[in-house]
């Protein structure tokens, strides 16, 4: 770490540490754009750089301001935590190397997650967040332009990418493909092509409109200097997502139909589906058909991984060609990252995680909508079911492997806070559930039996009130009448009572 990266990873933990809760948020997404994996420190075997430190400067602000302990509280959360246990689990028991790298990764994932969960806790913070990244992203975007302008890194001081050594790999058709401070230029535009839908969700709303233009504005500048394939097709998915926007009450028939044109085109292809990968890299640009052949590797090998996974240097047989700096198969393929690493159940644990995400988005659409005039927050909640969509799409294409996964964190984070404050569910820890609702048959028959009751005591009661009222009145009588007590020329008799 040299001393501009020290002082930079210095600033943001002292406001992580010692700052209001929305500065501390926006100082974690400040470390995002603004440091690199090469700043950072080694202690006993892992490498702590310096977005490291700023979640173990969050973690350490949680616990000592005592804000919300950062504990799983609903079903995404734990899902969370049993993903990365579980395939850390499963790495540890067939493999003697490599450990550190493992458990680094699910030590990210545990505070980075929690970290985000526990200082985004409603829409207004979210909102505030957009904002503040807007603030960041105005000299970040003059920096990557620069770059892709001059083919000089500005971020090559504190560890960016230093293309004078990088050779042809990083221009394409003559225009330089940015990296900015991320590890690899798809990298840098999955930063823009994922916030891209969260911005239009502003861009919806009447009084953020302006913020939403510039910040969507923004973060498309970033993909056109990655100069990728991979983040324009994520700015493609995102507009299909917010295309579907007039049917998000019949999503249903948008599954199902996605359903059927998989199947037809499954169908009507000589080469099998995944190899549609290859077909859009012709739109697109990109190494599509790498991604396509990449699947047909590991479905060709399944038998070797599909129990707890296999080795990642095994996979160099897989294509004619290697990863330069692994030795193995270019992984290119988020999904395929777990199934190498811990077999098939840590896949579909990630499918699980993605489910849930998207039912709990789901419930908490179904609680906001009212009526035919939708409001701020439905945008708010479609913009990042639209982006948790990026990702996964994305996912087919690239691995995350830098920065880039606080960013997945972050959104993942995002959908488990607001889904649980606008869907009304409560936010307290795993079993403490809010009492069901009491059947609408059973609340009908306990108020007839509360009114029958309430009824027929007053009845009662009239009438005491009425004999008493009777007695009274003969008594007065007998005791002032003439004649013995007759009254109108008729004898008065009591009458027990």
């Amino acid at each position: 770490m040299n001393a501009l990266g020290a002082i930079t990873t210095l600033l943001l933990v002292a406001t992580i540490l010692v700052g209001p809760k929305r500065w501390a948020l926006l100082a974690m997404v400040a470390g995002v754009l603004y440091l690199t994996q090469a700043q950072g420190v080694t202690v006993a075997g892992f490498n702590l750089y310096a977005f490291r430190l700023l979640e173990i400067a969050g973690f350490v602000r949680i616990l000592f301001r005592r804000e919300h302990l950062p504990t799983p509280r609903n079903a995404l959360d734990v899902l969370l935590v049993v993903l990365y246990a579980y395939t850390v689990a499963i790495y540890l028991a067939r493999s003697n190397e490599g450990y550190a790298y493992q458990i680094g990764a699910a030590v990210d994932a545990f505070l980075c997650y929690f970290v985000f969960r526990t200082l985004a806790t409603g829409i207004e913070d979210h909102k505030w967040l957009l904002r503040g990244t807007v603030l960041l992203l105005i000299p970040y975007v003059s920096l990557v332009v620069v770059e892709t302008i001059t083919f000089q890194n500005p971020f090559a001081r504190i560890g960016g990418v230093e293309l004078v050594r990088a050779g042809d790999l990083w221009v394409r058709e003559g225009r330089l493909r940015a990296t900015g401070t991320f590890g690899h230029p798809s990298l840098l535009g999955t930063f823009g092509g994922t916030f891209v839908p969260l911005y239009v969700s502003l861009l919806c709303c009447g009084h953020s409109r302006k913020l939403g233009l510039v910040g969507a504005s923004l973060c498309l500048a970033i993909v056109w200097a990655a100069n990728s394939g991979g983040p324009w097709a994520c700015v493609a998915a995102g507009a299909l997502g917010w295309a579907l926007w007039p049917m998000r009450r019949s999503m249903a028939v948008v599954r199902t139909g996605s359903v059927v044109a998989v199947v037809g085109l499954a169908l009507v292809m000589n080469a099998p589906i995944w190899y549609i990968f290859g077909r859009i890299s012709a739109i697109t640009g990109g190494d599509g058909f790498h991604r396509s052949a990449l699947l047909d590797a590991a479905f060709r090998n399944l038998d070797r991984w599909w129990l707890n996974g296999m080795p990642m240097i095994d996979t160099a047989q897989w294509l004619p060609y290697t990863n330069t700096h692994t030795g193995a198969v270019d992984m290119t393929n988020h999904f395929l990252v777990f199934a190498i690493t811990a077999g098939l159940g840590a896949l579909l644990l990630l499918l699980a995680l993605l489910t849930q995400g998207f039912r709990s988005l789901g419930k908490a659409l179904a609680a906001v909508r009212s009526g035919e005039v939708s409001g701020e927050k439905e945008y708010i909640l479609w913009g990042l079911g639209v982006t948790i969509s990026v990702h996964l799409f994305n996912w087919f294409g690239i691995s995350y492997w830098d920065q880039t996964n606080a960013i997945w964190f972050l959104h993942l984070a995002l959908v488990s806070s607001l889904s649980g404050q606008l869907a009304g569910a409560p936010d307290g820890p795993m079993g403490a559930r809010r009492a069901p609702p009491p059947d609408p048959k059973v609340r009908l028959a306990k108020a007839t039996r509360e009114a029958t009751e309430g009824q027929r005591v007053t009845m009662v009661a009239g009438s005491h009130l009425d004999a008493w009222r009777a007695d009274r009145s003969r008594r007065e009588c007998a005791a002032t009448a003439p004649c013995g007590g007759r009254v109108g020329g008729s004898v008065f008799r009591e009458v027990a009572y």
